[in-house]
C-alpha cells in the first residue's frame, strides 16, 4: 500500500512538472541580481536613479523564476521595512515599493530611467 501511495505521489509530481529543486538556485541568482543592481546604483551615483535600479533589480531577479521572484520580494520588503523603521521616510519607501512591484511583475525598468543615465546601466 505504501509503495502504491508513493508511486501515485511520484506520478503526480512528475505530471505537474514540479521543479521545486530549481527554487534555491533561482533564489540565489535573484539575490545576486538584486546585489548587482544595488552595486550599479552606488557606482552610478546618479540623481533620481533610485527607482530605476529598484525596478531593474526586481525585474532581473523575477526573470529567474519563482525563486528569483521570492528573493526579490523578500529583499525589497526587508530593505523598505528597515528604511521605514529607521525613519528614512515612508513616502520614499512607498514609491520604492511601486518600482519594486513594477519590476517583479515584468514591467520595463526603463520606465523609471532618469534622463542622462549612462547606457552602461
Amino acid at each position: 500500500m505504501k509503495m502504491l501511495l508513493a508511486g501515485i505521489v511520484l506520478i503526480l509530481i512528475v505530471q505537474t512538472n514540479a521543479q521545486w529543486y530549481n527554487f534555491p538556485v533561482e533564489a540565489a541568482q535573484g539575490a545576486r541580481d538584486m546585489w548587482r543592481a544595488y552595486s550599479d546604483m552606488r557606482e552610478a551615483n546618479w540623481k533620481n536613479s533610485d527607482k530605476y535600479f529598484h525596478a531593474r533589480g526586481n525585474y532581473d531577479a523575477a526573470q529567474r523564476g519563482a525563486g528569483g521572484r521570492w528573493a526579490a520580494e523578500v529583499i525589497s520588503n526587508g530593505r523598505e521595512w528597515i528604511q521605514e523603521k529607521t525613519g528614512h521616510g515612508a513616502e520614499d519607501s512607498a514609491a520604492d515599493q511601486v518600482a519594486n512591484r513594477w519590476g517583479r511583475e515584468g514591467g520595463d525598468p526603463n520606465h523609471f530611467r532618469p534622463a542622462g543615465l549612462p547606457d552602461k546601466y
